[in-house]
């Protein structure tokens, strides 16, 4: 492990030497290769380097406390040094261990945030507009970006269906963990005599990728356009903007009308089907890799049930990792941290016990 820890050590420099050499004159593509791999590289190298450091403090507190030659109590201040400096030594070692587990390539990537409601009628359209402005608070709390790309209202303001976009800093790697099916218990409004419903929604989070990694022919697609409609059908544009692309092989269908140009919604539809193929083709291989799977904070299945949203009791529930907090007001206003920091604890667990 120390040997790796060198190697990315001294291919840290290497890269701050490319990013900074004023005579070496980098392409877009390759600039943006070295400044991921440096984003990626300087935590675990500054992490390393103090290692060294405390390593080192600790040797010369030691040479100094057998040093016969010293008065007592500077020995005395040397042995106490080494007993505290031990104790952040081995905290150092314990997140060098994590830093060095296999990271999930996609780690990196913005995400296509996909919402629907699932049984429970218009409770279930509620609830997912409830999860729409949760993860909307939780993306203006983050600095992120968070931008709607298709959406199909209800007649009482719930939405069926909601595609957003959320781009900034370790989006993915923050938001993987919330596909599944999430379950909302609570007194609907239209409910007269107090009783509890239960109802859920469904939550996808694709990685978003680049026209170069996923390979579209033309000729796999079918593209119809017609006039987009906003809640309860009515006509909202008075031109064929809205886009609809279905993707023939897989049979994947894609549709986007939040946008005014019939351009603009083809290429946010078509950004939305290369994630869904993507994760498809993701899928089938991770189905290979068992083991992989079952380091993994639940299956990723967009059918699994997660979590539970209990609104009398105030709590909610993740089943994958039994996480419960009674503070559900918090967490639907944005307050996703502890949620998500426990459920990257756990998977980095799991991952340590498969190493």
């Amino acid at each position: 492990m120390l040997d790796k820890l060198a190697e990315l050590s001294q291919r840290f420099d290497e890269v701050n030497e490319a990013l900074a050499d004023p005579g070496v004159v980098l392409d877009q593509a390759r600039y943006q290769r070295l400044s991921r791999e440096h984003s990626d590289l300087e935590e675990v190298v500054q992490t390393f380097r103090n290692f060294q450091k405390t390593q080192t403090i600790i040797e010369e507190n030691q040479a100094l406390a057998a040093d016969s030659e010293e008065d007592d109590e500077l020995r005395e201040l040397a042995r106490q040094e080494v007993l505290k400096l031990t104790a952040a030594l081995e905290a150092l070692w314990d997140e060098l261990q994590v830093l060095l587990l296999p990271k999930d390539e996609d780690d990196h990537r913005n995400t296509i945030l996909e919402i629907r409601a699932g049984t429970g009628g218009d409770e279930a359209a509620l609830f997912a507009r409830d999860l729409f402005r949760m993860y909307g608070r939780y993306a203006e709390r983050s600095r992120w970006r968070f931008s709607i790309l298709n959406e199909s209202q209800t007649d009482i303001g719930g939405y069926k269906e909601i595609t957003v976009s959320v781009e900034g800093k370790d989006v993915f790697s923050r938001l993987k963990f919330e596909s599944g099916v999430h379950r909302v218990q609570r007194v609907p409004r239209t409910e007269t005599q107090g009783r509890i419903h239960t109802s859920a929604a469904t939550v996808a989070v694709l990685p978003d990728v680049e026209d170069v990694e996923i390979d579209i022919n033309p000729a796999d697609l079918r593209i119809d356009v017609y006039r987009a409609r906003g809640a309860g059908g009515q006509h909202v544009n008075t031109t064929d903007s809205a886009v609809r692309i279905t993707h023939l092989p897989t049979g994947i269908v894609v549709t986007c009308q939040n946008e005014k140009s019939q351009h603009k919604n083809k290429s946010q539809a078509l950004k939305v089907l290369r994630a869904r193929i993507y994760e498809q083709e993701l899928t089938a291989k991770q189905a290979e890799k068992s083991q992989q799977r079952r380091s993994m904070v639940g299956s990723g299945d967009r059918s699994e049930r997660i979590r539970t949203y209990n609104f009398p009791q105030g709590r909610l529930t993740d089943h994958r990792i039994n996480l419960t907090l009674y503070k559900l007001e918090e967490i639907l206003d944005g307050g996703l941290d502890p949620v998500v920091d426990a459920l990257l604890t756990h998977h980095q667990a799991e991952l340590l016990k498969a190493s």
